[in-house]
């Protein structure tokens, strides 16, 4: 059997703030837009966004959980150079949990919240960072 992850899917508490934020601070390209959803390219998977009210119908009867009180989840994006990034992050306003840091296991890492708390972790080998 053959793996591919297709789609990410988010809930989110404001999806009006969070097209603006994957738009306009993290770049990344609208490939499908109505009015209860936007869908993003990110490489070979799209990220798509859904109201949080829309959510249940998804994974009914499991509830939703609450992405503000506490990161459950981390998604990571590999990047060419981490520290330019996190000057333009920071020139756009937005705010950098922690890094750019070096990891033991040999990347250099920044990690951001969106407006809904879902986590973002950009990453570069040791080598092309700094």
């Amino acid at each position: 059997m053959s793996h591919e992850l297709f789609a990410i899917t988010l809930y989110c508490k404001d999806l009006g703030a969070s097209i603006e934020f994957y738009r306009e601070l993290m770049e990344l390209e609208i490939v499908y837009q109505d009015a209860g959803s936007c869908v993003f390219g990110l490489g070979g998977t799209v990220l798509n966004l859904i109201p949080t009210k829309s959510a249940p119908e998804l994974v009914s009867p499991m509830l939703i959980a609450d992405t503000s009180a506490a990161s459950s989840s981390l998604f990571t994006i590999q990047v060419p150079e981490v520290d330019l990034l996190a000057e333009k992050l920071t020139s756009k306003g937005v705010t950098i949990l922690n890094g750019p840091m070096d990891r033991s296991w040999g990347i250099r890492t920044l990690t951001i919240a969106d407006p809904s708390g879902y986590t973002w972790e950009f990453s570069a080998p040791l080598n092309s960072s700094n």
